[in-house]
């Protein structure tokens, strides 16, 4: 039985994993660490929380002597745990770079200590930076962050790196394109919009939405995990995409559609302050070492989305309020 300890499971993509590995793996053990900060949500494993293989733990990656301690015991950690959000990175960054950097360096370290545990770090695209119409991100493209939370995660994966160089630590690195799915806290750009939507509000826009995003659903970015844990490359980094671009305008006009509104509910805002025009990724690694690919059709993949937001409008209308009052604190 293997013992796998997974940081910011409560959150978003964590939690989908966590449900994924349960689900194909019966005789695994999970550990959730998790802080519980803005975006993460209890209710998001609820259904799980009575399986005798899986343990939550509330504590911060920054606690040395906690995650020593947890670290000790488990044969797996899968680093999920990170501020995310680009606009609070802007108003706030000291929390991105003490989680994203300072946060990774005590994972990596408590697994170097502790007989050099394997490691997978969940990155992201945006630490590439910004593309123009033809390029693709890839494993051997140049770091160029544009904003504090892709520096931060630029920060981190650097480190990762220099682990696996420096003391030989089994490690292996994600940089994904942006996720959706369900459990999605509702200031991202898709569950925003959904979310709205069923308020009767317009979907905000940045600029004049011409920006370029890879979506992937977060099911296929949990298979895509499960693969690299299992039979990837010790040392290697893997780009997970979705083959989805879609412009910001495209994207809301396309969600606005499918929920029965018209396009008099867009309302353009100020854009984001360093907005990058496109992300895109080449996942040809992947497919040719691991045999991935994503499996589901954006269409299907929005019509769930959609589905899930409208069934479960008691996980989602709470974490508005929240998400309203925090705005108010950063504005």
């Amino acid at each position: 039985m293997k013992k796998i300890l997974v940081t910011g499971g409560v959150g978003f993509i964590g939690s989908n994993f966590i449900r994924y590995m349960l689900r194909e793996y019966t005789t695994y053990k999970i550990i959730n660490l998790d802080k519980l900060t803005y975006c993460g949500n209890l209710d998001n494993l609820r259904d799980i929380e009575s399986n005798p293989q899986y343990k939550f733990v509330k504590g911060d990656i920054c606690n040395w002597k906690l995650v020593d301690n947890l670290v000790k015991d488990i044969d797996i950690i899968v680093h999920f745990a990170a501020e995310t959000h680009v606009d609070r990175s802007i108003l706030k960054s000291e929390d991105f770079v003490r989680t994203n950097v300072i946060g990774t360096h005590v994972l990596l370290e408590a697994a170097r200590r502790n007989r050099h545990k394997r490691f997978h770090h969940i990155s992201t695209d945006e630490v590439f930076g910004e593309l123009d119409e033809k390029e693709k991100f890839s494993e051997t493209t140049p770091y160029n962050p544009r904003s504090p939370y892709s520096a931060s995660k630029a920060a981190a994966d650097h480190l990762v790196r220099a682990y696996f160089n420096t003391y030989h630590l089994p490690i292996t690195i994600s940089n994904c394109s942006n996720n959706y799915g369900p459990y999605q806290y509702p200031e991202k750009v898709i569950p925003l919009f959904i979310t709205n939507l069923l308020d009767g509000k317009k979907v905000p826009v940045y600029g004049v939405g011409h920006n370029v995003r890879d979506w992937l659903h977060v099911k296929d970015h949990c298979a895509a995990i499960d693969l690299i844990l299992h039979k990837g490359r010790i040392g290697e980094t893997y780009c997970v995409g979705g083959n989805c671009e879609i412009r910001n305008i495209d994207l809301a006009k396309f969600i606005i559609k499918k929920m029965g509104f018209g396009e008099d509910m867009i309302e353009f805002v100020e854009d984001r302050k360093g907005h990058d025009y496109r992300y895109a990724i080449d996942f040809s690694k992947l497919r040719k070492e691991l045999g991935w690919g994503p499996k589901i059709e954006f269409e299907e993949g929005i019509d769930n989305t959609i589905k899930w937001y409208k069934k479960n409008e008691w996980w989602w209308e709470r974490l508005i309020k929240r998400r309203e009052t925090c705005q108010r604190i950063f504005s």
